[in-house]
């Protein structure tokens, strides 16, 4: 064993001058011992090109009469002088002080709507407005039970919301439920800052990439940057100012109500790989994480109260039960409903499509290259240098016949084809022989550039930078489409679906032309397209493997597709 000599004075003398002195030093430089640390943050990612802070405070929603208002229609009202000088909550979970904040709708159509002032308690969505409820969409246009969906009557009926999915109270109940018990107590109301995504469905779809990235992620950028393209009058014509970009607020949080973590993750990960990319700063919160604040929320049993003839006898041994509720009010909030999207004739009806209610009902406000941030920020994400930018016509502003004619041709035409032939739904083997060679032949003899995809093979950065070049983009109907989102818009970019000869579904075809680009559906040795689309159609061998396809005639609608005989 070692011991340690005694100090000695001149020890104890250098030991206390060695304390003093950085005690001196960390008070003439109180930084300096972090400035290594702090410099690390700082440029921790200096290769992003960051937006600016958004630090101003939530905008005036757009004017619109009250009187203007139909279920199926986006929906404005003023803001009220009380909600504008709200005071902001900048300590996380403070408590607001304030009076209740009455909710303002502040756009609608079926299965989206964007409120400000939402708020929430064990478990149950409050609006809280003056106004009666025929003045706010019918609850079903805006949300359901959020159970899984089956074409059944008995799961339809399940489906329908009740009051304790959402309901709309007055301020005075809002008032007796979280308001103060006595004088001087405070509102039990607990500020969820900043813009929230409400999604309440179930994990039936959000594990698929195309329900998730090209319907949920596709449909709710729509309608939040319509809504806030600060479109005058919100009607676009040829003399319109445009509408721009620059007063899209961001996006905070993404809570999934109604999914685990594992519910909206697809299992080729682009879902995850999509959202980080898109969104690197986004809160992503699940079921659980929604349960803890129902279950934080949730008041003891309610005695009978009835509130246009109050009871003083009631209110005074109701007292601790109702300082035993509070709420949870959320700031701004885009909720997304996917039955309640399907009560629209745009999706139920016409499309399947929940982005096809968001997307029609803003058209006309989308502003030029609405999805080019989304789309800018996943190729960057890849690693792509090329066609990062990529701006979409205003379509209602262009050709009903060819939405592309003013759009430039691209430098080189990359025609890309999804090889599936190692899953279940594929081509015939022969035919997928002959449709490369013909994609081979076209290519050679005109100067292109084919690449032949077998997406396992590659990582996902390959996959994107791909997509970031590619003009033709052809597949047998699959996941593996969704792609598509990435493509550059130019003069003849096209997606080729191939299908089993009557087969046919809008999922790809109808993103395609919401993006500004042309769709053609191919039956072996036939194609259709836009205004003579197919009807959806699920015929045996739909799912298959052994889709025709004949390859000349393929290569032979490319070429007329390049050479604008087929616009």
């Amino acid at each position: 064993m070692v011991f340690l000599r005694s100090l000695s004075r001149r020890d104890i003398f250098l030991v206390l001058l060695g304390a003093v002195s950085l005690h001196l030093f960390t008070l003439i430089f109180p930084s300096a011992l972090h400035s290594t640390h702090d410099q690390r943050l700082i440029i921790a990612n200096p290769h992003i090109d960051h937006p600016p802070a958004d630090t101003n405070p939530l905008p005036p929603p757009p004017e619109a009469e009250p009187d203007r208002f139909k279920n199926t229609v986006q929906h404005n009202v003023h803001t009220t002088e009380k909600e504008s000088k709200r005071p902001h909550t900048h300590v996380s979970g403070a408590q607001v002080k304030q009076e209740i904040i009455e909710t303002t709708l502040v756009s609608h159509a079926y299965g989206w709507t964007i409120f400000r002032n939402l708020y929430m308690a064990d478990g149950t969505v409050f609006i809280v407005s003056r106004h009666p409820s025929s003045y706010f969409p019918d609850i079903r246009f805006m949300t359901s039970t959020g159970l899984p969906a089956e074409n059944t009557p008995e799961n339809i009926k399940l489906r329908e919301p009740t009051k304790k999915d959402m309901a709309i109270i007055s301020p005075e109940e809002a008032r007796h439920r979280w308001g103060p018990v006595k004088a001087g107590e405070p509102y039990r109301v607990w500020a969820v800052e900043g813009n929230t995504f409400l999604v309440n469905d179930p994990s039936q779809f959000l594990r698929h990439y195309y329900h998730f990235v090209a319907e949920l992620v596709f449909g709710a950028w729509a309608f939040w940057t319509g809504t806030f393209s600060q479109s005058p009058d919100g009607v676009v014509t040829a003399s319109s100012p445009p509408p721009t970009l620059e007063n899209t607020p961001s996006l905070d949080r993404f809570i999934f109500m109604n999914s685990d973590a594992d519910g909206w993750r697809d299992n080729p990960g682009f879902n995850r790989y999509f959202l980080r990319a898109a969104f690197p700063s986004l809160t992503v919160e699940h079921r659980e994480d929604w349960d803890d604040r129902v279950l934080t929320s949730r008041p003891p049993p309610y005695p009978a109260y009835n509130y246009s003839n109050p009871d003083p006898n009631l209110d005074k041994t109701d007292e601790e039960i109702r300082r035993g509720s509070r709420v949870w009010r959320f700031d701004q909030v885009l909720f997304a409903d996917r039955s309640a999207a399907f009560r629209g004739e745009a999706c139920g009806s016409r499309t399947q499509r929940t982005a096809a209610e968001a997307f029609e009902a803003m058209q006309k406000r989308l502003p030029v290259g609405w999805w080019d941030p989304l789309r800018k920020a996943v190729l960057q994400f890849a690693g792509a240098t090329e066609n990062i930018k990529s701006s979409a016509p205003r379509t209602e502003l262009m050709s009903a016949a060819d939405p592309q004619a003013h759009l430039p041709m691209p430098e080189k035409v990359v025609i890309t084809y999804i090889d599936r032939q190692k899953t279940k739904r594929s081509l015939a083997p022969a035919d997928h022989t002959l449709l490369v060679k013909s994609l081979e032949e076209l290519t050679e003899k005109r100067g292109w550039e084919l690449i032949v995809v077998q997406a396992e093979n590659l990582t996902k950065d390959m996959q994107i930078r791909i997509m970031a070049r590619t003009t033709i983009l052809l597949s047998i109907h699959g996941n593996g489409l969704t792609h598509l989102c990435l493509m550059p818009n130019t003069r003849i970019s096209t997606v080729i679906e191939m299908f089993v000869p009557e087969g046919f579904a809008h999922d790809y075809q109808w993103t395609t032309h919401a993006l500004g680009m042309r769709h053609f559906a191919v039956w072996n040795d036939t194609w259709h397209t836009l205004p003579n689309k197919p009807k959806v159609n699920y015929p045996e061998g739909f799912q298959g493997p052994n889709i025709p396809a004949y390859g000349p005639k393929i290569a032979e609608l490319i070429e007329g597709r390049v050479d604008l005989k087929y616009p």
